[in-house]
């Protein structure tokens, strides 16, 4: 596909840039196949970048009554899949230098996250198919990405305006970057640790902390949002086994964040789990643990299910959502694709959703 240069003062939203943009770095300040948002524009002029080369758009007005069927080359189509890819790859790349020593570069870290963000904000069910991207080889560097999208969208839905949000987002996105400075060897282990071990990995939001206290443009709440985001409401978490008035709203986001992705995903010693499967076990197995608000806007998000929302059932069955009841949003009645039977999940406890079909993967 055809690309040209604009001047950033003539660039609009919208536009997609053809081209990784670098400004005297290492890596790119904008990925290739990006959609630019207002913040990109700041990105550009905070580092004085003049000009961007962005794909050349099509008029409709020239093309003729033949070439109607034209499609756009598939490789020039940011989807999230891609963009969510070439963030998990920069990200270990950030990741590694940090168990090289490297100081966070914050930069690098909000760049690669924005325009997922600006996904997610747009459409929340791309967080559905988070633990589908994720891989239990690489888990860590894929957690942290989701823990900052997920953290995002509770945000959002808590009320937070747009730049808190993504101050939210980057402390669940750094919230784990202590584990840096954990041994690979207990990190990566795949089997029991020790107590000694288990002690070190408790460690890892005072690393955290240690990395991040210096940024100067991450708020000292999101700050203490990170070193907090293992502590839990009723003194069982760490690493000071903090209660209710001392944990921090935005500590217990990234948190509800945090688990609602572990426990979805597939790893090394265990199987993924449903989203609404796991939304009932924070929100009943896990209470007490959690600020009741976060865990609301979080079941919110997962149970927002329009009328005629096409799911998969835990027997592989498929149908449509016909109804959900607000005092139990995770199970909705359910019309049957094979048999047109009306299936009322609220009265069929050991079924329950596995996921929702969407189009993003």
């Amino acid at each position: 596909m055809e690309s040209i240069y604009i001047p950033v003062s003539e660039l609009r939203v919208g536009k997609i840039i053809s081209e990784d943009i670098f400004a005297n770095t290492q890596y790119p300040i904008v990925f290739k196949d990006t959609t630019v948002s207002y913040e990109h524009l700041q990105v550009f002029f905070a580092f004085n970048v003049s000009k961007v080369q962005v794909y050349k758009e099509i008029s409709t007005d020239s093309l003729q009554a033949d070439d109607e069927n034209i499609e756009l080359p598939i490789e020039a189509i940011p989807t999230f899949g891609k963009i969510y890819k070439s963030a998990i790859e920069q990200f270990k790349k950030e990741f590694k230098n940090w168990e090289a020593g490297a100081k966070i570069d914050i930069t690098k870290v909000r760049t690669l996250i924005l325009p997922l963000l600006d996904m997610v904000l747009e459409d929340r069910t791309i967080i559905f198919d988070l633990n589908e991207y994720s891989s239990p080889k690489d888990y860590l560097y894929h957690h942290c990405v989701a823990t900052a999208l997920i953290s995002s969208v509770i945000a959002q839905k808590l009320g937070y305006d747009k730049g808190m949000t993504i101050q939210i987002a980057i402390g669940g996105l750094l919230a784990d970057c202590g584990m840096a400075k954990i041994h690979p060897r207990i990190r990566d282990k795949n089997s029991s640790l020790t107590e000694q071990e288990f002690n070190e990995i408790y460690k890892h939001p005072i690393y955290s902390y240690t990395m991040v206290k210096d940024l100067t443009i991450l708020k000292s709440t999101i700050k203490e949002a990170i070193f907090q985001h293992h502590e839990r409401l009723n003194g069982s978490g760490y690493p000071k086994g903090e209660k209710i008035a001392n944990i921090s709203i935005f500590a217990q986001i990234i948190a509800v964040a945090d688990v609602f992705h572990a426990m979805t995903c597939e790893r090394l010693y265990r199987a993924k789990q449903s989203s609404f499967k796991v939304i009932e076990m924070i929100n009943e197995s896990e209470f007490g643990k959690f600020d009741i608000k976060v865990v609301r806007a979080l079941i919110d998000i997962v149970a927002d299910l329009p009328i005629g929302t096409t799911v998969e059932l835990s027997n592989l069955e498929r149908g449509e959502v016909m109804y959900v009841n607000k005092f139990a949003p995770t199970r909705p009645l359910i019309k049957l694709d094979f048999s047109g039977e009306i299936f009322d999940l609220s009265k069929h406890r050991t079924f329950y959703i596995s996921r929702i079909i969407t189009n993003q993967l």
